[in-house]
């Protein structure tokens, strides 16, 4: 089992800046991809970010739009969102995702541990 703990959310302005961390622990496994989603109140939860063992990322450029940023260090076995520009519509619980595999996919059934989440509220 892997425990993931999310941090860094909050209540923030439009415009304004965070960054969200997720560390992970105990059965992580040697190399694996992590993936960070989003639920906003009454929406399904839909892929964010993903970064491969190997650091390549990928994005919902629909809904990010060159404003995230995903990044890892895995010797302390974190992952870290940087979101910048933040909008009214960023307003969701963001949840840190363990891959099963080494690369990234944008499915849910590619990630088998979640995180509690993190909300961030952007208001207007």
């Amino acid at each position: 089992q892997v425990q993931l703990v999310e941090s860094g959310g909050g209540l923030v302005q439009a415009g304004d800046s965070l960054r969200l961390s997720c560390a992970a622990s105990g059965r992580t496994g040697s190399r694996y991809a992590m993936g960070w989603f989003r639920q906003a109140p009454g929406k399904e939860r839909e892929f964010v970010a993903c970064i491969s063992w190997t650091g390549y990322s990928t994005y919902n450029t629909t809904s990010v739009k060159g404003r995230f940023t995903i990044a890892r260090d895995n010797a302390k076995n974190t992952v870290y969102l940087q979101m910048i520009s933040l909008a009214p519509e960023d307003t969701a619980v963001y949840y840190c995702a363990h891959g099963s595999a080494p690369y990234c996919r944008s499915d849910n059934a590619a990630y088998d541990n979640w995180g509690q989440g993190t909300q961030v509220t952007v208001s207007s």
